[in-house]
């Protein structure tokens, strides 16, 4: 447990919010999560479920049958992934999906290739599992987007497993479907397993598009695990359900471990992720308007700031600007040794919060989420840049 750390993001956020509990008028880029409410029928599910004391006992520890077999119906829907009921398990969202995939497939001394920037738990998990990460760097050059070349150099004896994800937190890069195809195939060539988090797979812009590994190359299926859940698209990361798609002897496996560790999911917030994935997609459609819009927006007020730059999202909901043009310039009394220094000072200067790429694998970086208001956002932007040019 010394061996790893606190989630930056969770830990931007509780300082942000301490600040706000004291007064202080705060815009948080932190977490990331919709500022959109649940809807409505998503929450009167759960508001009926509440009455029906079948839920107010124990319910399999892999997740309320009707649920399981709704999510196989609906990953066929949305990304043609045809799976059977048995090969999912329902989850304490989808950090707890990675969680499980992870101890079921690494072993002590296993080698997990890990593109950088990386979301924060990806290589915490790993380490748990008693798993070696192997870091590839990307950067903006490459749209944020590990290559065959890298892949390739990356291999070893003990390669166990490639953690991939597109569209990406934190950078909202966006894998085109030949170069998904392209590393689906090497790691079949490899016998590589590969964990692949589709969690914003309905949050893709202009001619960016999401593709599922497992659908464009079959073979790989034998050594997959799809991770997903409700919490972006449909607004609701505080109900925590996510779900693994995997082998059947797998999720055999995961939902031994899960009935020893957290056993079912809340009911009620099966209910509700039930009535979520069993319904159409016109709230998803809303929020990628709105975040559509804001991405526009952010990508040009953060490329105004001097000494920031600022890659274009393609998905997700965030944006991924390097600010190594500020480190070394003294900023409010303070010289910039690194990104967390600029979002202690800006936190502390603007009441503006973001997350230091450092807890990305990505000094030099700094995550903004646009999943705020479009007038906080401006707000935000202003008040970092104000500071920047006064400094």
């Amino acid at each position: 447990m010394t061996q790893i750390t606190e989630s930056p993001t969770m830990a931007i956020d509780a300082k942000a919010k301490a600040l706000k509990a004291a007064g202080a008028n705060v815009i948080g880029f932190g977490a990331g999560e919709p500022d959109f409410p649940t809807p409505d029928h998503i929450v009167e599910a759960a508001a009926k479920a509440t009455h029906n004391t079948a839920y107010h006992r124990y319910t399999p520890a892999g997740g309320l049958p009707e649920l399981r077999a709704a999510i196989a119906t609906k990953t066929k829907r949305d990304s043609e992934l045809d799976v059977g009921a048995e090969q999912i398990v329902v989850t304490n969202g989808g950090k707890q999906a990675l969680y499980n995939a992870c101890m079921a497939i690494v072993d002590p001394g296993d080698e997990v290739i890990l593109p950088t920037p990386y979301w924060v738990s990806y290589p915490e998990m790993i380490r748990l599992a008693g798993g070696e990460v192997v870091a590839i760097e990307t950067t903006e050059t490459t749209g944020f987007r590990a290559t065959l070349d890298q892949l390739e150099q990356a291999r070893g004896d003990k390669t166990k497993a490639l953690m991939f994800t597109s569209p990406s937190n934190p950078t909202g890069a966006v894998y085109p479907s030949d170069e998904v195809e392209a590393i689906g195939r090497w790691c079949v060539e490899h016998g590589i397993w590969v964990i692949t988090d589709e969690i914003y797979e309905h949050l893709t812009y202009g001619e960016h598009t999401f593709a599922s590994m497992p659908v464009l190359v079959p073979e790989l299926a034998e050594r997959c695990i799809v991770v997903n859940g409700v919490a972006k698209a449909y607004a609701m990361t505080g109900w925590r359900v996510g779900w693994s798609i995997a082998p059947a002897d797998v999720t055999k496996k995961m939902v031994s471990l899960q009935s020893h560790t957290t056993s079912n999911v809340s009911n009620v917030a099966q209910v509700a992720a039930l009535a979520a994935v069993s319904g159409d997609l016109e709230a998803a459609k809303m929020m990628r308007e709105a975040f559509d819009r804001r991405r526009k927006k952010i990508h040009s007020l953060l490329n105004d700031i001097d000494g920031v730059d600022c890659y274009e999202p393609e998905g997700a909901f965030y944006a991924f600007p390097s600010v190594k043009g500020l480190l070394g310039r003294t900023i409010a009394g303070v010289t910039m040794g690194s990104a967390l220094d600029l979002a202690d000072v800006v936190l502390g200067e603007a009441r503006v919060a973001f997350v230091p790429g450092e807890g990305f694998g990505a000094p030099g970086y700094a995550r903004f989420s646009y999943a705020l208001s479009d007038d906080d956002l401006e707000e935000g932007v202003g008040r970092f840049a104000e500071l920047i040019k006064s400094s």
